[in-house]
């Protein structure tokens, strides 16, 4: 009887210290009773009041996700959301513009988070009518359009200090970036090409992931004629007398350095001259998530050799930060 006693008489005590425990490991999250209301970039006010199964649909949402310590959350992911490699495990919905709405839903989120420009619209008209929350997150190709996905993500889900976390590192990182590229001398002209088609190349004109990550390189887009991506002919080509050509890796489909140096128009540039093709896995690059001046800085160097130097001076700290402390 007096053992039993003794038992009872421990009881608070070790549920106190198990909730310590627990508080300790745990994100900071505020009481769900009322949710959180969010404002996304539709212009909507969204309310999230379960943030326990996450669909993440981009890259860059599913890398912030992970790099807040949220990961345990995520029910699935689009077909772009290839780091860190453990995102591979997760389920997956398809590529951000080709999605079925029975395909997303039926992972039974709590909450969807959407890069603008997912799709097709008739999808995301039905997820939005659904009764799971659908955020939209902005897709700004800029140093401050980084920084406010991290805070859009990290408040969604109650984590503000460590999403603060997160962004001060980006920000120390892009800090570092803009040290780096202040010594660039005589910039580059770079001409992102996606493909190749018939002949005719896909090129990255203004206000794409593409132009940006160049600028933020050191280098200048060769291309200055539209914005978004569109098909260049031979003649635009060498009128735009690039130096560089940039594009991404994609497996068996890449763009390699034999086929522009055998194309015509570019054999009139000095791409050819220079012999001087850079090839770069996608979401790192085009990404604009936390390693992205992590990116620009590894693009700085292959557009400037001599800065290398320099470069190893410039120690990352977002793709490696613990924000979980």
């Amino acid at each position: 009887m007096k053992l039993h006693s003794k038992f009872r008489s421990t009881r608070p005590i070790m549920s106190f210290v198990i909730a310590i425990a627990i508080a300790a490991v745990a994100p900071s999250v505020p009481s769900w009773a009322e949710g959180i209301v969010v404002h996304d970039t539709r212009g909507q006010d969204v309310t999230v009041s379960d943030p326990s199964r996450i669909v993440a649909i981009g890259g860059a949402v599913t890398e912030i996700l992970y790099a807040l310590g949220l990961e345990n959350r995520i029910a699935g992911v689009d077909s772009t959301s290839i780091y860190p490699a453990a995102a591979l495990k997760k389920p997956n919905v398809g590529y951000m513009r080709q999605l079925s709405s029975e395909g997303v839903l039926g992972l039974n989120p709590s909450v969807i988070f959407a890069m603008q420009g997912s799709g097709p619209k008739e999808t995301m008209d039905v997820l939005q009518a659904a009764k799971v929350p659908v955020v939209l997150v902005p897709e700004s190709y800029s140093e401050q359009g980084i920084l406010d996905k991290i805070s859009l993500v990290g408040h969604t889900l109650g984590a503000d200090a460590r999403a603060a976390c997160l962004s001060t590192a980006v920000a120390k990182d892009l800090g570092q970036l803009k040290a780096l590229r202040a010594k660039v001398t005589k910039p580059r002209r770079v001409m992102f090409v996606m493909s190749l088609v018939n002949g005719r190349a896909m090129a990255a004109g203004g206000h794409t992931a593409a132009d940006e990550i160049i600028k933020l390189s050191g280098g200048v887009n060769a291309v200055t004629d539209y914005e978004g991506y569109k098909p260049i002919n031979d003649e635009a080509i060498v009128a735009a007398k690039p130096d560089v050509v940039l594009s991404i890796d994609r497996g068996k489909d890449s763009l390699n350095a034999d086929t522009i140096y055998q194309h015509p128009a570019f054999a009139l540039t000095p791409v050819v001259a220079n012999k001087s093709f850079i090839s770069m896995e996608g979401l790192y690059l085009l990404g604009f998530g936390p390693r992205t001046a992590a990116a620009a800085r590894d693009l700085a160097v292959r557009l400037y050799p001599a800065l290398a130097p320099e470069a190893d001076k410039f120690i990352p700290v977002a793709p490696t930060i613990d924000c979980l402390k």
